[in-house]
């Protein structure tokens, strides 16, 4: 018997509201929280003096600040997760990860070569960005024929996975050589990229771009990453173009990685265990979980952003760290669940 797709529908616009109204309160919940509370009836007064382009008073002020950040975390955890999700249904492994294919390993490089020479902050991120793209392009170049394959391979995906991995190895080698030869005045800055640090990242409109754009096409390539994810060797005789759809998400998955370390540094766990956790409580269809884990993600990451720079208050932790801490026993729970 099949699901009513009027319930399916009621029960999507239920779950998707929840998790919209959980990041708005939780961005409410960032602005108010830090070394100095802002006490939730000044939020209003606050709001409407940045609507009007003026701060003028401290909570208004606080509040400027902390909402950037809390933007900026909001969008880099939703493009890690998005592309979590992509990357899963590319390599047809739940436990795959946006990073696990080199690519924020390339933006490190750039990075780290550009802070090593104290270069501008747009120096830092253009070098990031051209670094994860570079690292894409190779590895396009070195699995083409995988990603172009008509079915989606058991042996075509581990060969893309094995690709990936020895293109990290490779880029990390050369970061371990920029830590040891940076002079100590940048290794703190180098170090902090490496972990994943929101401060100072300013708002930008490209990652908003990037996140929507990625969206669309997620959503629109929905149906077919389900008929690949359940039918990988018949998808091909079910209509469904292969080639044309991993090549697809990995490019877009690719994008998004490089814009959210760019943006941020090497945050993980957020694409590993946000998408895997969307998908044991709302099921594997992926019209759902796509828009459900880019919420989800940027609500998580905006919460342990916030818990890194109020827990030991007014010392600020990477969010890196706070996101490993939580990360690691929750991907182990999630393993243990998976065995059984």
């Amino acid at each position: 018997m099949h699901p009513n797709p009027h319930h399916l529908r009621q029960r999507a616009s239920v779950i998707l509201t929840a998790l919209l109204l959980f990041a708005l309160v939780s961005l409410i919940f960032s602005g108010m929280t830090g070394s100095v509370q802002i006490p939730l009836a000044d939020i209003p007064a606050a709001l409407s003096q940045l609507a009007h382009g003026q701060a003028q008073t401290l909570a208004a002020t606080l509040l400027d600040l902390r909402l950037s950040r809390a933007l900026v975390a909001f969008v880099t955890g939703a493009a890690l997760s998005l592309a979590g999700v992509m990357m899963q249904a590319l390599l047809r492994n739940p436990l795959a990860d946006p990073y696990v294919l080199g690519i924020s390993a390339g933006a490190s490089v750039g990075a780290l070569a550009a802070l090593l020479f104290a270069c501008a902050i747009w120096v830092v991120d253009s070098a990031a960005f051209t670094g994860a793209v570079t690292v894409s392009m190779m590895l396009y170049l070195l699995a083409r024929r995988d990603l172009r394959g008509g079915t989606a391979a058991e042996g075509g995906t581990a060969l893309l996975l094995l690709t990936g991995v020895i293109l990290s190895s490779a880029c990390m080698a050369l970061v371990t050589l920029m830590l040891s030869i940076a002079p100590e005045s940048r290794l703190r800055s180098m170090v902090f990229w490496m972990i994943g640090d929101l401060a100072g990242a300013p708002v930008r409109v490209l990652p908003w771009v990037v996140l929507a754009g990625a969206l669309v096409f997620a959503l629109r390539s929905a149906r077919s990453i389900n008929v690949m994810a359940l039918h990988a060797e018949a998808a091909t005789t079910l209509g469904i173009r292969v080639g044309s759809l991993r090549k697809g998400l990995f490019f877009v998955s690719g994008l998004l990685t490089a814009s959210a370390v760019t943006s941020a540094g090497s945050i993980g766990f957020v694409g590993l265990i946000v998408p895997h956790a969307c998908r044991f409580a709302i099921g594997p269809d992926h019209r759902l979980l796509i828009p459900a884990a880019t919420l989800a993600g940027g609500t998580f990451l905006l919460l342990a952003d916030t818990l890194a720079r109020t827990i030991i208050a007014p010392q600020q932790l990477p969010v890196g760290v706070v996101t490993a801490l939580i990360g690691a026993p929750v991907f182990l729970y999630q393993l243990h669940r998976l065995r059984k």
